[in-house]
């Protein structure tokens, strides 16, 4: 199963807060394929350097290593996801949300999300 971790499962799986056992056992399955989109490092940064999530310092500092680490892949974005994301229905603003539902579009993955709108943009959402 190919996988890409939304921004806030991406962050609780390393923060330990708020992901499922069942979401984490997901991530952890030894054959499933995990993706970070590189958004989510850029929405991680921006939050915690606004003040909106404190606790994100350490993703922040250890984004590659923690990736690495957990044998995650990171997924670049590029203009055919930028492209994508800026096509799709106005049903969630969410900029960020919005590559991120381009990019597993485009590379046949489905999201790991709390975030049940994403479906409405067409996107597999996992979240058990």
């Amino acid at each position: 199963m190919s996988l890409l971790l939304d921004t806030h499962a991406f962050a609780w799986f390393f923060l330990g807060t708020g992901l499922p056992r069942s979401v984490r056992e997901l991530i952890e399955d030894y054959e499933a394929e995990i993706f970070v989109s590189a958004i989510s490092a850029y929405e991680i940064a921006l939050k915690y350097r606004l003040g909106l999530w404190p606790d994100a310092g350490p993703l922040v500092a250890e984004f590659d290593i923690l990736t690495e680490q957990a044998h995650f892949q990171t997924l670049d974005v590029c203009a055919h996801h930028a492209i994508r994301a800026g096509l799709l229905a106005t049903v969630h603003r969410d900029p960020f949300d919005r590559i991120i539902v381009a990019q597993a579009g485009a590379e046949r993955l489905r999201i790991v999300s709390k975030d049940r709108q994403l479906g409405a943009l067409g996107a597999e959402v996992v979240w058990v």
